[in-house]
């Protein structure tokens, strides 16, 4: 497995609960780090077997276009986007709002399991399951 560090990505956006937030913008400074099974490139050495980064920045950008009124949405947004590129372990993004306080949000989600299921004793075939991140219910 390796560790892929996308960090700096700086995105002007449209986030924030504030009625002005949502008129004038902010600078967001994102920070990504996504863990991939590198098992394939490591033979191959081809781009096709691994995690791109342009392609982590571009999903950064698309999601952060999407207005929120809390930063932990856009966050969770681009972990699930990354969530589905194939390779993808596990994914942690750190938005970090730039501004007269420095505020920060960190969303890290660990969630590919795969399991194998064997079927007649001749084909085996993967199955990915996704496992969402716990919620808290308050409960304990």
């Amino acid at each position: 497995m390796i560790l892929i560090k996308v960090l700096g990505i700086k995105v002007f956006a449209y986030h924030g609960h504030l009625p002005e937030e949502a008129v004038l913008g902010g600078q967001f400074i994102i920070n990504v780090w996504v863990n991939v099974n590198s098992c394939t490139v490591e033979a191959t050495d081809d781009l096709q077997d691994t995690v791109d980064y342009v392609q982590i920045i571009e999903i950064v950008r698309q999601q952060m276009k999407k207005r929120a009124n809390m930063i932990e949405v856009p966050a969770k947004r681009i972990v699930n986007a990354i969530l589905m590129l194939d390779k993808v372990e596990n994914v942690k993004v750190e938005v970090e709002v730039k501004g007269r306080r420095r505020v920060e949000v960190t969303v890290e989600v660990m969630v590919r399991a795969r399991v194998y299921i064997k079927i007649n004793a001749r084909v085996t075939m993967a199955v990915r399951v996704r496992v969402g991140a716990r919620e808290r219910d308050g409960s304990g």
